[in-house]
């Protein structure tokens, strides 16, 4: 079996101090996707930069203390690549890919966006430009016989069963018609599959993020905005899928929780 994790840490030098080492310490993950990391790998400590048992790619962003992803892989990779081929976002610190035999996995921190400001712009180009790499990706993918695994913080609801107060954030960057429009697009043009609604496909989330405003986190007031997309031979494969949701907000140590995926070899 191969176990993949995705979460956003919402900084790493942070979530390190608050739980998140004794959660890489005892996961049963083969691969472990972070976002949101929001530091250079000199800025980490040894041990968190690199954790014993290990092999890690980095691809922090341009400009300090923002996004960030990694991919930390207990074999060691046969390629790894950061960025996807783009002018305006390779440097920005929001997609990471690797190959392992037979199977590429990337990390991906999708933009957030907010209505009618240039964060929203800037989420659109990206989502313009990157559903022509999923596209190369998986066309490239199967003529070498590989799957994809893409997992990460793509910032989109996709269904109202993915966001607990819907009808509130019809007008909100994350549930917006035409973002959600695109993640359709994602499945049925480029073809890939959203594994874990494949395996929960008539349950509300399970959610994955959830705000520190409120009491959003006691009353499962989430969103399902961390996903694992794959190309469909390796979506048949995924056994179980589950969000490792913190027992109570105190243990917290990311607004995200941790999505693990349990796939067939």
């Amino acid at each position: 079996m191969t176990v993949v994790s995705t979460v956003n840490v919402n900084g790493l030098r942070a979530a390190a101090g608050k739980g998140f080492t004794e959660w890489l310490a005892a996961t049963e993950a083969d691969v472990v996707c972070l976002q949101e990391v929001r530091a250079e790998p000199g800025q980490l400590p040894a041990a968190v930069r690199e954790p014993e048992g290990w092999h890690t790619l980095w691809a922090p962003s341009s400009a300090k203390g923002r996004a960030g992803v990694a991919l930390l892989s207990r074999q060691e990779p046969e390629r790894r690549r950061t960025g996807f081929g783009s002018a305006e976002f390779d440097a920005s610190g929001r997609y990471a890919e690797i190959d392992l035999p037979g199977l590429t996995v990337a990390s991906l921190y999708l933009p957030s966006g907010e209505v009618g400001t240039e964060r929203q712009e800037e989420k659109e180009r990206f989502m313009a430009e990157f559903l022509v790499h999923l596209v190369d990706l998986r066309a490239k993918a199967e003529a070498d016989g590989r799957e994809v695994l893409v997992a990460g913080d793509w910032n989109i609801a996709h269904r109202e069963a993915d966001l607990k107060n819907w009808r509130a954030n019809q007008k909100s960057s994350g549930f917006l018609p035409e973002e959600r429009a695109w993640l359709t697009r994602v499945f049925d043009e480029a073809g890939y599959v959203d594994t874990v609604r494949r395996l929960h496909p008539d349950t509300p989330g399970p959610y994955s993020w959830w705000s520190y405003r409120g009491r959003a986190f006691d009353n499962d007031a989430g969103w399902r905005i961390d996903y694992q997309v794959a190309t469909p031979g390796l979506a048949a494969r995924a056994l179980s899928a589950r969000v490792e949701r913190a027992a109570v907000h105190g243990e917290r140590w990311s607004d995200h929780a941790p999505v693990t995926v349990v796939y067939a070899d």
